[in-house]
């Protein structure tokens, strides 16, 4: 396996894949291997078709996770050992497309307010303001902030780099984080105390925000990208267009970004229910 991993390590390499899809496709590999007990190049179809399986009905993972699971098999395959691959024989399953989890303005504050530490509050903020993934979080320099122009610099998955805003909140909280912590190089540095000369893991925005939802009692699920789908969702509320969202998001295609209005309070408040329409004299105060 080690030869294998190698080489299929390389080909990741030569296509600039992102490290999380890295250790996602080589855990794909070692586990495709365990379940059968047998080197990965002595499988063949039939045993992705009884895998595939496998992870339905024996690990109840759901479609798009199963998509994850092919798509780093099919990369082995037809990369790395250069076979061919019959889609017909390993259909993908079909995509399941979920509303995104979003928090009220309200409980955003509330969850940074509740952060346990200072590391972990300004974690959090950046997470908000920004509408980074943690991997890009993780992999913040010192560099990257531009306070004269206010923008940040987001180094994101590929060679997909952008710009987002410098919230002036965000800005203030970070000159006293690099005060406490004086940061060389990785904006948010790993290991104890912090001053580890590499960045912290994407466990750490995890944990924080997990940390802070408990101590807040917040019965929504909170993870680090309902912060990014709070991030995109307030600022379509606030009036920003969908074009400049999906800049700021980094996402390659507009119907991405699109899902938002799905969940944008400005956008569903602006349609009126029908029934309303039918009885007018029925409607009541909320609050009442």
């Amino acid at each position: 396996m080690t030869h294998l991993r190698t080489i299929m390590t390389e080909e990741l390499v030569r296509r600039n894949y992102s490290k999380s899809t890295h250790e996602c496709y080589i855990r794909t590999i070692k586990e495709f291997a365990a379940y059968f007990n047998c080197s990965p190049d002595k499988l063949g179809l039939e045993h992705i078709r009884h895998y595939q399986a496998h992870l339905f009905s024996d690990r109840k993972l759901s479609p798009n996770t199963v998509n994850q699971r092919l798509a780093a098999l099919r990369f082995f395959f037809v990369k790395t050992l250069h076979r061919p691959w019959n889609t017909a024989e390993t259909p993908y399953p079909k995509r399941v497309i979920s509303l995104p989890h979003i928090l009220s303005p309200e409980e955003v504050g509330l969850l940074i307010e509740s952060a346990d530490l200072p590391f972990h509050r300004v974690i959090l903020m950046t997470l908000y303001a920004t509408g980074v993934r943690r991997a890009e979080l993780a992999n913040m320099r010192v560099s990257d902030i531009d306070s004269k122009r206010m923008v940040i610099r987001i180094r994101g998955k590929g060679l997909k780099d952008r710009e987002v805003m410098l919230s002036k909140v965000l800005y203030e909280a970070l000159r006293e984080h690099w005060k406490q912590h004086r940061p060389k190089e990785w904006l948010f540095p790993g290991g104890i105390n912090h001053r580890y000369s590499t960045p912290i893991t994407t466990k750490v925005p995890w944990q924080a925000c997990l940390r802070a939802a408990k101590r807040c009692g917040l019965e929504k699920k909170v993870h680090p990208h309902v912060l990014r789908h709070c991030f995109a969702t307030h600022l379509l509320d606030a009036g920003t267009d969908l074009r400049t969202i999906q800049k700021l998001l980094g996402h390659s295609s507009l119907e991405q970004t699109a899902r938002y209005l799905h969940v944008s309070k400005l956008h569903l408040s602006a349609a009126v229910s029908p029934l309303d329409a039918l009885f007018p004299n029925k409607t009541t105060n909320p609050n009442e």
